[in-house]
């Protein structure tokens, strides 16, 4: 069944290391053991990824464990100027050793050494992130101490196998619109969020992925006739006969998606795409801004990346057959394609 909902509370795998009901849901009913996992240490990925956007500025924040490689990641998105900066530590064979949560809705990260300090921390109807590293970029650094509230409301959570490889999975939540407060400081500039507009995004994934995989993910949130609106759109990995990642949400509540399509530029990602969807309901025309691409290359490990910012100008329709218009609706975009 397309669209496969999974509406019961179990484990996410079998005694195989396999997925025991592929689909989608509102929030995490499956429940991540990473000692139930059937796949070598160096193959399980973990991670933890934090956006938040205002109009002008943005922020991401990264804690991941890919086994053989730990990274903490910091970029700084200047919208206005239309130019980023990504800093990263990357730590040796970490297998596990980040102590990353089996579930989003509890549960501390922490990381610290010489250079960077970086918390996420979890109380009831609040995310908070803090940061600060030193020397991020021309000797300066930065520090960002932010609140993101999570009042009740869905999530797009998907369990995605891979037809390949039957111990191979990939467990994700994406929680869209949460209001963002407070402050991040760099180069003498304080940087604030507002609630009442600004938002932040969680990306949680735990998983065992094969080596050759190439993803396309969008993302946005804002106000949309004065309610909270988001939308979540994703494709390229994995087998997702079951389920597809692609959601709106608008006030709290998930209106599931079909099939979405990135119509990206070929010969430049900062021309303007198109996406299109199987049902109608996700038709947009997207004007980039910046593309904050990565490309990376160590013997048989790579990552080429594109992860575009930009506005987005055109429908999409709830379960009830409502419009909503978007009109300059600020949002990012990516390709991804990595070998690890």
């Amino acid at each position: 069944m397309r669209n496969h909902e999974v509406l019961t509370n179990h484990p996410l795998l079998d005694a195989q290391g396999r997925l025991i009901e592929p689909g989608w849901s509102r929030s995490m009913l499956q429940s991540y053991n990473r000692r139930q996992i059937r796949a070598p240490k160096l193959r399980i990925k973990e991670w933890d990824y934090y956006l938040v956007l205002n109009q002008d500025f943005g922020a991401a924040f990264t804690v991941a464990d890919n086994g053989y490689m730990g990274l903490i990641s910091v970029s700084l998105i200047n919208l206005k100027e239309g130019r980023e900066h990504t800093e990263s530590v990357i730590t040796p064979f970490p297998l596990g050793r980040l102590h990353l949560p089996t579930t989003s809705e509890h549960g501390n990260i922490m990381y610290k050494n010489k250079r960077v300090q970086i918390l996420f921390s979890l109380t009831e109807g609040k995310r908070h992130i803090y940061c600060k590293f030193k020397d991020f970029y021309q000797s300066k650094e930065l520090t960002a101490d932010i609140i993101l509230e999570q009042p009740p409301m869905d999530s797009m959570v998907i369990a995605t196998p891979w037809a390949e490889k039957d111990t191979a999975f990939y467990y994700n939540q994406k929680t869209n619109c949460m209001p963002a407060s407070g402050t991040i400081y760099f180069d003498n500039r304080r940087l604030s969020f507002n609630p009442q507009t600004d938002f932040g995004t969680l990306d949680w994934g735990r998983g065992v992925w094969t080596y050759d995989n190439r993803w396309y993910w969008g993302s946005g949130n804002g106000i949309v006739r004065g309610k909270r609106f988001g939308f979540n759109i994703g494709y390229g990995f994995g087998d997702t006969n079951a389920a597809t990642e692609n959601a709106l949400f608008y006030d709290g509540k998930i209106h599931k998606l079909d099939d979405v399509t990135f119509h990206i530029p070929a010969d430049s990602y900062l021309k303007p795409w198109k996406f299109t969807s199987s049902d109608g309901r996700f038709e947009m025309e997207f004007v980039p801004i910046i593309d904050r691409a990565a490309n990376m290359k160590v013997l048989f490990i790579s990552s080429d990346q594109h992860q575009v910012f930009g506005r987005m100008n055109g429908k999409a329709v709830l379960d009830d057959g409502t419009i909503l218009e978007l009109k300059d609706f600020l949002c990012f975009a990516e390709d991804v394609h990595n070998k690890y």
